[in-house]
C-alpha cells in the first residue's frame, strides 16, 4: 500500500523520476552524492530541471527562455526534488517539512523576476504536501550561468519525520 503523499501524487497524476540506489544526474557534473542525512535534516544535492537525459529550457531568462518556460523547469525541478526525497528517505510520508530551498535563476542582468520562477517551484512543493508541510523558507538568485546551461538549479532542506498512522491526509488545493 503506499503512503497518503504517494497517493497524493498518483491523485494529481503526477509522476517521479526514477532514481535507484545512488543515482543521480548530477554525478554528470562532477564528485558529489545526491543527499547527505545530518540527524532528521535531508540535505539534497542541487536539483535542475533535467529529463530524459537533458536540461529542458536552457538558457537564461530574459533572454532565450521565456518566464513561462522558466516557470515550467522549476516545477520540473519541483519533481526531481521530490524524487531525490523519495530516494533518501524511502517513504514521502517521511518528509516532516520543507526547511528551506536556495534557488538559482539564470537570467539576463536586467531580469528582475527571479522570484516568479521559485515561487512555482515551493507552489508545486505545496500542492504535493500541503501547506503546513511544504512552505519552507526560501531564497533565489539572479546568476549569470550554471552547469549545462540550467536556467534553474535548487538546493534544499528537509525535516525528517517518523512516520505515524495519524497523519493527516494532504488537504484538497483545488
Amino acid at each position: 500500500m503506499s503512503g497518503l503523499i504517494e497517493r497524493r501524487l498518483d491523485e494529481l497524476g503526477y509522476r517521479l523520476p526514477p532514481r535507484q540506489g545512488d543515482s543521480y544526474y548530477g554525478a554528470n557534473y562532477g564528485t558529489m552524492k545526491p543527499f547527505h542525512i545530518s540527524g532528521p535534516i535531508l540535505h539534497l544535492s542541487g536539483q535542475v530541471p533535467w529529463r530524459d537525459g537533458r536540461p529542458i529550457h536552457p538558457g537564461r531568462l530574459g533572454e532565450t527562455v521565456s518566464i513561462d518556460q522558466g516557470i515550467e523547469a522549476a516545477q520540473l525541478t519541483a519533481m526531481n526534488a521530490v524524487a531525490g526525497m523519495k530516494q533518501a528517505l524511502g517513504d514521502l510520508d517521511r518528509v516532516g517539512a520543507i526547511i528551506k530551498s536556495l534557488n538559482f535563476v539564470t537570467c539576463a542582468p536586467d531580469f528582475t523576476d527571479v522570484h516568479l520562477v521559485s515561487s512555482a517551484l515551493a507552489d508545486r512543493l505545496v500542492e504535493i504536501f500541503g501547506p503546513e508541510i511544504g512552505v519552507g523558507c526560501r531564497a533565489t538568485i539572479g546568476v549569470q550561468s550554471l552547469a549545462d546551461n540550467h536556467c534553474f538549479e535548487t538546493w534544499m532542506e528537509v525535516e525528517i519525520a517518523a512516520v505515524t498512522s495519524t497523519r493527516s491526509p494532504v488537504p484538497d488545493q483545488g
